[in-house]
């Protein structure tokens, strides 16, 4: 069996380091040099995609998508979640407003979230701790979406498996 996760988030977000974290191949990515407001963050980002494989004990295979972070490349977004059963969104709580990124980014992928399961990873509380997951529960709340909601060190193999995990067990339930 074939899977199809997708990881969301703004640059500088995770995503590739979360992908890299659990995947049993070396990843794909397509890096490029940052050359808009991303070099703040880092000097490389995604242009189109980050790709990685799970294998599970039973044979399949979980496929996991990395967005790009940039919203110029959002036409990228819909590419990517076709065929997706689920998406995690990692938000990096040490931006100016990882709130409103939240609310940004569950609004951007809204028609997706309506037909699958999604979850959230709070990255870098270790670097900033407010806003609190109960601020980004409120967010969830008030848009009526149901989600796993963690912190997530993106580092941490363990992390993003549980992460992961949380998201596989509510695809079983709604199936």
């Amino acid at each position: 069996m074939e899977h199809k996760i997708i990881f969301a988030g703004q640059v500088g977000s995770g995503k590739t380091t979360a992908i890299a974290a659990v995947s049993d191949i070396d990843i794909v990515n397509t890096d490029a040099k940052a050359s808009d407001q991303a070099t703040i963050l880092k000097q490389n980002t995604t242009v189109a995609m980050d790709y990685g494989i799970i294998k599970l004990a039973d044979g399949s295979r979980v496929h996991l998508y990395g967005t790009p972070g940039q919203e110029r490349f959002r036409f990228m977004w819909d590419i990517l979640t076709r065929g997706g059963l689920g998406l995690i969104i990692l938000i990096d709580n040490s931006r100016p407003d990882p709130v409103q990124d939240l609310a940004f980014y569950l609004k951007a992928f809204e028609s997706f979230i309506r037909d699958n399961a999604v979850a959230v990873g709070i990255t870098r509380m270790d670097v900033k701790s407010t806003p609190t997951l109960e601020a980004h529960q409120n967010v969830l709340d008030a848009m009526g979406i149901q989600a796993p909601l963690m912190e997530v060190d993106a580092r941490s193999a363990s992390d993003v498996k549980i992460l992961l995990q949380c998201l596989l067990q509510m695809l079983q339930f709604s199936a």
